[in-house]
């Protein structure tokens, strides 16, 4: 027996939750490890996808300030990223010599 239409819409709802929650462990885990506060890029990739499945679940729901909230969001998380890339390109990491 499968799950309704409703059913499979929790399902993403939640996930979506938990994909978007997830960021926060993840900054925390890379906090710990370089001891300060830092934000690793993978944080804004789970931003990302947690942001997308949420404005998909509000858009299915008709919540006007669900899906305002989460689309302007994913415009944030965006722009991050093409600041990460473009300063990556402007600043590129030394080449390793080959061993």
């Amino acid at each position: 027996m499968g799950l309704s239409s409703t059913q499979l819409w929790l399902v993403l709802g939640f996930s979506a939750q938990a994909l978007f929650s997830a960021r926060f462990l993840v900054q925390w885990l890379a906090s710990e490890r370089a001891g300060k506060s830092v934000m690793p890029v993978t944080f804004w990739y789970f931003s990302i996808a947690g942001a997308v499945l949420l404005l998909a679940y509000a858009l299915h729901r008709r919540d006007p300030v669900f899906s305002l909230g989460q689309g302007a969001g994913l415009a944030v998380y965006l722009r991050n990223l093409y600041l990460i890339r473009r300063q990556a390109k402007r600043n590129p990491p030394p080449e390793q010599p080959l061993s």
